[in-house]
């Protein structure tokens, strides 16, 4: 079995109108996308998935170039199997021959960013192809899964503080959800705007709720502090992305500060930055995304990390059908995973561009049984939106 042909596209799907929110990354139109199609010489399809923004907050012809021209060029002829292989390859570039025969990474100065982003989007793809080969789900191949289903939050919460409530116990009510999370920080400007959403949220769904509050990193370390004062009767079950990633330092403040745990990880790429984390104490719960951090491969290193450091494992999986079905796979192979991000924005980068039907209940989310990553494009979707760069 041989790498045939590799192809991307920018998918660009619009969200209607009134499905459309807020937030401190603007109006959010559209979800965006690079796409990845990865065939073998005996027609195995593997699909993946790079990002490098969050919903239509940044545009992907740079990051579908470099998979159509740079990266997929390096893959033809090669084994679809040899997965670590072609990782480190990727990472390693011009040096990954002496570099694997060093035992050690020696990758290119570009070694972050869209680089990883695209070894992300291959990686997710060879899996799918190494799961559907061997007629097996993808879980099966990183070690087995923990459970059939596992408990999903749902993740959205842009409402003011008058409406909240309201929107909050509509996500519950949708899905049987036993966890929430809202966004917090600069789309609110100060902190006690921000609390003051919170507490109208913990008012609305009682102490039986788990409820989180994300910043998306928009607070400098001093108002992040300011805001866990201020909702320090909340009991909020993590406090995610406070500080800008580049901070770790910084993040490792904030937790010191106060006793919400601190969750991040969306931002980060390879095992390297979550291993500063662990160190540095910055963390309680990891939160690597599979289309960015570098794939499955990479998402099940950082998961070994947690699980030696006793650090939760919640993947960031606002995402694409692959990237969101690669992680539930990780989650149900991963020791240190606990719960499944389940977007209650509009997304239809998950729901339309699938055949499957992908739902909460109870609270819960079946892990997929299928062969590989365990979904089927819809090839109308693709050919409507898709753009190749």
């Amino acid at each position: 079995m041989r790498i045939k042909k590799v192809e991307a596209w920018w998918v660009r799907i619009p969200i209607e109108a009134k499905r459309q929110h807020r937030s401190d990354f603007g109006r959010l139109t559209t979800f965006d996308a690079a796409i990845l199609r990865i065939e073998t010489d005996d027609g195995i399809v593997g699909w993946g998935e790079g990002k490098n923004a969050a919903g239509s907050a940044g545009t992907y012809g740079t990051l579908v170039h470099m998979l159509n021209h740079e990266v997929g060029p390096k893959l033809i002829g090669r084994d679809p199997a040899d997965i670590a292989h072609i990782w480190e390859m990727l990472y390693n570039g011009v040096r990954h021959e002496i570099a694997a025969q060093s035992g050690h990474a020696m990758p290119e100065l570009s070694r972050r960013g869209l680089s990883v982003a695209a070894i992300s989007a291959v990686d997710l793809a060879l899996w799918d192809i190494l799961g559907k080969s061997l007629g097996v789900p993808v879980w099966r191949l990183l070690g087995g899964r923990k459970a059939d289903r596992m408990a999903a939050y749902a993740s959205g919460g842009w409402a003011g503080a008058e409406a909240i409530g309201d929107q909050l116990r509509g996500y519950i009510a949708e899905g049987g959800f036993k966890a929430v999370k809202m966004r917090v920080g600069a789309m609110d400007g100060a902190p006690h705007v921000s609390a003051a959403r919170v507490k109208a949220a913990r008012a609305a769904l009682g102490p039986d709720v788990n409820l989180m509050a994300d910043a998306h990193g928009t607070y400098t370390v001093a108002d992040a502090k300011r805001f866990t004062h201020l909702v320090a009767d909340c009991d909020l079950a993590w406090f995610e992305e406070p500080v800008i990633a580049d901070d770790k330092a910084g993040m490792a403040e904030v937790r010191a500060f106060g006793n919400v745990p601190i969750a991040t990880g969306e931002s980060e790429a390879t095992r390297f930055a979550f291993r500063d984390l662990a160190t540095l104490k910055s963390a309680d719960i990891f939160q690597p995304d599979p289309a960015f951090c570098g794939g499955i491969t990479e998402a099940m290193r950082i998961g070994a990390i947690a699980s030696a450091f006793n650090i939760r494992f919640a993947p960031h999986l606002w995402a694409g059908a692959p990237c969101f079905f690669a992680g539930l796979h990780v989650c149900a192979a991963s020791p240190a995973s606990f719960i499944v991000e389940y977007s209650l924005g509009a997304n239809p980068m998950i729901h339309d561009l699938v055949e499957e039907t992908v739902r909460v209940e109870d609270g819960m989310i079946a892990i997929p049984d299928k062969p590989g990553l365990g979904f089927t494009i819809n090839e109308r979707v693709l050919e409507a939106y898709a753009q190749s760069s």
